[in-house]
């Protein structure tokens, strides 16, 4: 994705309260890049015919992408604050900042645009996402902690959450425990 670092491996598992007979596993690649842009790449494999993806619209932004099949990433950006970013396979995105847990919540005016592209091949999904964040100064200049999370829908209505780590109860995206990836700070070139 970059050419300056390798990029983060992570596999998302799914809560065990949300079955899924459409995915086997949800494998994600993250970088970021010295310039400010962080890249993800979501693989889902499985029955991928069974999984609600809708079609690419206008690539905007909008709410509630995660009524839907989505793909997000939050990141931790000091104390009880942090980010979300959605990413819809129409294209559609969202970038939000919440001050604490779910409260607060404003759009991130500093990011203008995410470059979506998405591609199916047999028993394989994949979902990229690319956000310019050299804008937000908010961000810390050391290593981000991050959660990393996708919601499937199923053609039959039927949706699940995945994420590296679940705490317990209903699944809660925005919980600060499930910050648990740690992706490194670049070196500037």
């Amino acid at each position: 994705m970059g050419d300056t670092t390798s990029p983060m491996l992570a596999t998302l598992k799914r809560h065990p309260d949300s079955p899924c007979a459409a995915v086997a596993a949800i494998d994600v690649e993250v970088e970021r890049s010295p310039a400010g842009i962080l890249s993800l790449r979501y693989t889902v494999t499985g029955a991928i015919g069974q999984i609600a993806i809708p079609e690419l619209a206008d690539p905007s932004r909008a709410h509630e992408l995660w009524k839907h099949t989505c793909f997000e990433v939050f990141i931790r950006t000091g104390g009880e604050t942090y980010c979300e970013f959605n990413f819809a396979p129409t294209g559609r995105w969202a970038a939000y900042r919440f001050k604490t847990r779910r409260s607060g919540r404003t759009d991130i005016a500093e990011v203008q645009a995410a470059g979506i592209g998405t591609r199916q091949f047999g028993d394989r999904y994949d979902l990229r996402a690319s956000l310019d964040l050299s804008g937000m100064k908010d961000l810390p200049a050391g290593p981000w902690s991050l959660a990393i999370t996708t919601i499937i829908e199923e053609v039959s209505g039927n949706k699940s959450y995945w994420s590296v780590t679940h705490a317990t109860g209903q699944p809660d995206f925005h919980q600060l425990d499930g910050f648990v990836l740690e992706l490194p700070a670049t070196e500037q070139t």
